[in-house]
């Protein structure tokens, strides 16, 4: 059974960075397609990137193009998530996810806080 588990969320202020790890395990890691999500309370949960299996396309939400990189280690069955110039916006349960065909794997989320 696949199993994805996140760590590095937490408190960090405004203009900081943080780095998002996400663990993969009891799946072949490499043949799937691995995003990033977030929600915050009453909201839906949305996607903040995804990344190719092979790591060579990536894409990007609108809000955090340009200060957020979604990045994969294939041989270390890992995906990251490297969040630079962070604003409040950005605070919420940040979830890993993994697909590909019919198999659809998702974390138990991360938190990050961005305030002063």
């Amino acid at each position: 059974q696949g199993r994805l588990v996140e760590s590095g969320g937490g408190l960090v202020q405004p203009g900081g960075s943080l780095r998002l790890s996400c663990a993969a395990s009891g799946f072949s890691f490499e043949n799937f397609f691995a995003n990033w999500y977030r929600q915050v309370p009453g909201k839906e949960r949305e996607p903040v990137a995804g990344i190719r299996a092979d790591g060579h396309f990536t894409n990007y939400t609108e809000s955090v193009k340009g200060r957020f990189t979604i990045s994969r280690d294939n041989a270390e069955n890992t995906l990251y998530l490297q969040m630079n110039s962070v604003k409040p916006e950005d605070t919420g349960l940040y979830y890993c996810n993994a697909r590909w065909w019919i198999s659809d794997y998702w974390g138990q989320g991360t938190q990050v806080t961005v305030s002063s």
